[in-house]
């Protein structure tokens, strides 16, 4: 005798509402997409700083300020002046000017130009933006500090040939090291204002206005008021940058001077500047 066995086939309605079930789940599931890596955020805002001609001509000024301030000192320079450091000092002032711009604008481009809908669309972390704009920055400044050095290496070379004088190398790598420092810390303060006010116009002028305007009257207060200058390294952080440029005047106490005024002057507001950046609203 034999024995069979029923097994149940569930029905075509059952099927059909299982299978859209599982469609709807799928649907209303959030699917989950890795973010992109650093390194390509940081190779988009390079490219950024290089692929307008605004941008390309400012960082290009850098090499022709560098080449005519090389060539200034051989034509006008005596021949006891043909040294390293006076090509040094002649490459310094434009660098010290037009590097903290570039750090501006890579900033306050986002807003002026309305590049931030794009950008903030596609990387939504702020933060990940404006630390890729901070490394590209800093990397462009240094390489940019180095080229000028070079092209005032040859200089010093080539006037000391044309000046029939000894080459003069007067300046250590220790304070090739500082002089790089107190430009980048110039270009992390024009960083800070491009985060703080998020205006090309108006942080450009406030940078201005901090690195020209206010040294003034802090030189102007210290020299007649003697209580400002018993405290004026506590509370000039220009001060401070500017003895970074002779590395053999920087003492252990000049250096704390120095630490104490950034975190006032740089760090604390740039702190505020991200804060209030990651909310506000990109029109």
């Amino acid at each position: 005798m034999t024995t069979s066995t029923t097994v149940p086939v569930p029905s075509t309605r059952t099927t059909l509402d299982h299978v859209s079930t599982l469609g709807r789940d799928a649907a209303t599931r959030p699917t989950a997409y890795a973010p992109i890596p650093f390194g390509r955020i940081l190779r988009i805002e390079l490219r950024k700083m290089f692929d307008t001609r605004s941008g390309f001509w400012l960082l290009a000024s850098i090499g022709i300020t560098s080449i005519l301030a090389t060539a200034a000192v051989i034509a006008f320079a005596p021949d006891s002046s043909i040294t390293y450091e006076a090509f040094g000092t002649a490459i310094g002032f434009p660098m010290s000017v037009l590097l903290p711009v570039i750090a501006i604008l890579s900033v306050t481009s986002e807003w002026s130009q309305r590049t931030g809908l794009t950008t903030f669309t596609l990387v939504p972390n702020r933060s990940r933006v404006i630390g890729a704009k901070l490394v590209a920055s800093v990397a462009v400044g240094v390489v940019s500090m180095l080229l000028a050095f070079g092209i005032g290496a040859v200089g010093n070379v080539v006037g000391s040939a044309i000046a029939g004088v000894d080459t003069t190398w007067n300046i250590s790598f220790v304070q090739l090291g500082t002089i790089i420092l107190a430009n980048v810390l110039g270009l992390l303060t024009g960083f800070m204002l491009g985060i703080l006010i998020r205006s090309s116009a108006g942080a450009i002028v406030g940078y201005f206005v901090y690195s020209f305007v206010l040294p003034t009257l802090t030189s102007i207060l210290a020299a007649s008021q003697h209580w400002f200058s018993d405290i004026r390294h506590w509370v000039d952080f220009q001060d401070n940058q500017t003895a970074l440029f002779d590395a053999t005047a920087m003492r252990a106490a000049d250096w704390g001077y120095l630490a104490v005024t950034g975190l006032v002057w740089l760090v604390l507001p740039l702190a505020v500047g991200l804060w209030t950046m990651r909310r506000s609203e990109v029109k």
